[in-house]
Order: C-alpha cells, then structure tokens, then sequence
C-alpha cells in the first residue's frame, strides 16, 4: 500500500480495485438477537433444528384416523385427537379416531380416512378402502433434530425467520451491521427543505447511498455537508471515522481548485490504496484506511456515485457481513445496436427483460449522462462494456450487473 500523502498515481481497472479494497474489508464481530428482532440480518453461525418438525406423525386432513387392515369396513368412534390436544388412548381393531389437520396419529392407526369419504351415524362409522400412511405426514418429515436448516452468511428474510422459529430458535447469532458515515461536501449544495441559494441544487447523493446501504445490511449516518474547506471537511470527517467501519466521502476528489475531500483525509492519516480507477462513470473514485476506519471516495455526481457504490461499497457491505463479495452478473442480448466503447472499462444505464421462455434482453438509456438520476432510477441493470469494445449490434451478448439482486 503507498504511504499516506504518496499513493502510486497508476489507473486500476475495476476488478483491480475492488480486490485492493476488499484486502481491507473483513467479517465484523457477532452478535446474540431475539429471532422477532432478526429480519434482514445475516447469520454469523449455523441454525441447527432443536427436534424433529413435526415431531411426531400428524394427519394431513380432517377425517377419521383408523387402522388400514380394518377399511373397508364399519367402524366405532372411540375418540378424538385434535391439534395441540392428542389421544392419549390407543386406537383398536374396529376403532376410530376423529382427526383434526394437524392432530397427532393415535397410537395403533396408520392411515387417515377423510370426512367427505365416510358416512357416520352417531358413533358407527363407514369407511372405505385405505392404504397405510394415507394422508398422514410422517415424524421428522419436514426436517430431523440436529439438521444444519440456516447455514452462516444467509439473510433472513421472513421465510427463513419462520424456518428458524420452526427450529425451536428464539434467539440467532447474527454479523453485526456494518457502520457507515457518509459526508458529502460542496458549497453548491442545499439540503432539501432549505431554500436553496442562486447557484445551489439539492444535495441527493447522501439520501441515495445511505438508502442503498442500509438496504445491502449497514447502518448509516448522513453528516452535515460542509463547505468547499479543508479543514471543515477534515473536522466532519474526524467525527465520523471515530464512530464508523466505513467513511463513505462523496465529491471532492477530482482535480479542480475547490476539490478537498482527499486533502482533508490525508491530514487525518488516510494511506490511499486506490487512487483512480478507469471505469466511466467513475473515474475519480479513491479508497484508503485512516487510523479508525476504512474511507471509499466515490464521484459528486448523484448517478456516478450510484454506479460506484453498485462496483464498490455493496463488495465492502458484503465482505463485512461474511457474504460473497462479487456482484451478481447475467448475461443477456441487446435489444438495440451499441457503439464502440473507449479504454475505461463503461456500465450503461439499462433495462432488462426476459420474454416467455426466459431469454433476458437489455436495452441502455439513450442518455447516459453522469448527472441524471432519473434514468437511474428507471434503471434495473448496469450494461458493463469491456474497454475498447468495439460497436456491438443488436442481439449481441452482454455482461450485465443485476441492480435487483440482493
């Protein structure tokens, strides 16, 4: 790594730096959480099935629970077993059991007759013809005690919450979230709801990296935007790395008169890992390690900001949480004709989308401006064009990045 104040001034591809990013970024520390408290956390261990599910057999329908040796036939209604509440007798030749769904299997039955099957006067019952374990779920048909049902680095979402609870689970040892303080710095910049001044836009790049973030499992805080000055960048920034994992700094980082960011970083101890990567939109994007907190630089610009944090900090989000850290690419056909790329590796604004059997098409935005985030926001993939790609026609297979996917 170069020293800080004296990081190499070489252009890395994408997959250069997010490898030099990702040497920094490790598992963090667990943590014990009631299971009502545990939806969209990521597992730091195993959850295994306290006893068999269900654990014991169980009827499948209403009906009659009898022996199969005995139907056709008729029968005496003995008995009820009902969910939560079984029969605690045992079920006889030329007996039978009322059943509820749910119920435990009577001792002595094999096999379940449904109501709709059976004609009953008073306590004689008809039955007809019946095999062994005729709707009837076995014990342990679901899972055995002892089984792995959640294995580490899964989120939960509510069906694996369920699952966990099934298991017996009330509590799940989770990662613990990542922490993510986010400064963005520009005297053009207004805080929405403010009035903003003659040369001033609202400031959005804050709102969407932090949604972004906490969406792929991190904790965020969105610091005052300071002005344009070294050392009101370098206070902000101070405050945040002593409370963060990851200081995220939007703008100040290309190479105008009032470009701050990382001079004010460097103050603070900051050794630069990557200083530039050659990637559009994107190009001035920076990653280092202060003394308290790892610092990802990504561009001022809303929708390249977006870009870079789909290439970079989900990858740091996810190793933190023990994930996989590489993106999730698809690959599909251009709807419409591209031209040549240039040497920057470009991710294009697209959508995607499959037709009846399945095949997935992609189509970039005519407009692929670094300033609108309205054609992100239409936006479900990144189209990636390999530097110096030549024009590609439509129907030519791309490598396209899934924004939706988790």
């Amino acid at each position: 790594m170069a020293q800080a104040g004296k990081a190499s001034k070489s252009m890395m591809t994408v997959e250069q730096a997010r490898a030099a990013m990702l040497a920094h970024a490790v598992p963090l520390d667990h943590e014990s959480i009631a299971l009502e408290d545990a939806l969209g956390r990521v597992l730091a261990r195993p959850v295994s099935a306290a006893r068999d599910q269900p654990p014991f057999a169980v009827s499948a329908m209403d009906g009659y629970a009898i022996r199969s040796a005995d139907a056709p036939g008729v029968l005496t209604v003995t008995g009820e077993s009902a969910a939560g509440a079984g029969f605690e007798g045992v079920c006889g030749k030329g007996c039978a059991i009322r059943i509820s769904t749910g119920a435990a299997m009577p001792a002595g039955a094999d096999a379940i007759v449904i109501q709709e099957d059976v004609q009953r006067d008073g306590a004689v019952l008809t039955v007809p013809a019946a095999r062994s374990n005729q709707h009837v779920r076995p014990q342990a048909g679901d899972f055995s005690a002892g089984a792995v049902l959640l294995e580490a680095s899964r989120k939960l979402d509510g069906v694996a919450v369920s699952l966990a609870a099934a298991a017996g689970a009330a509590r799940v040892d989770v990662v613990r979230r990542p922490r993510i303080a986010i400064l963005s710095s520009g005297d053009e910049l207004a805080a929405p709801g403010t009035a903003p001044g003659p040369w001033q836009i609202f400031e959005s790049a804050t709102f969407g990296i932090a949604g972004l973030a906490c969406q792929w499992g991190a904790i965020c805080e969105r610091l005052a935007v300071e002005k344009d000055d070294v050392e009101a960048i370098a206070g902000a920034a101070e405050a945040g790395l002593r409370d963060s994992d990851l200081l995220v700094v939007i703008g100040g980082a290309s190479v105008g008169d009032h470009d701050h960011a990382r001079p004010a970083l460097m103050k603070l101890g900051l050794a630069l890992a990557v200083e530039k990567v050659a990637v559009r939109p994107g190009k001035p994007t920076w990653f280092g390690k202060a003394p308290d907190a790892m610092v990802l630089g990504l561009p001022g610009n809303p929708a390249s900001a977006l870009v870079c944090a789909q290439l970079f900090l989900k990858p740091l989000i996810r190793a933190m949480l023990g994930q996989s850290a590489q993106p999730v690419v698809r690959r599909a056909r251009l709807a419409k004709s591209l031209s040549a790329n240039g040497p920057r590796e470009h991710y294009l604004r697209a959508r995607w989308q499959s037709d009846e059997e399945g095949r997935l098409t992609v189509t970039a935005f005519e407009d692929q401006d670094s300033s609108l985030i309205s054609v992100f926001a239409a936006a479900n993939a990144l189209i990636r064009l390999p530097p110096n790609l030549p024009a590609q026609a439509a129907g030519a297979p791309v490598d396209m990045l899934m924004l939706d996917a988790p």
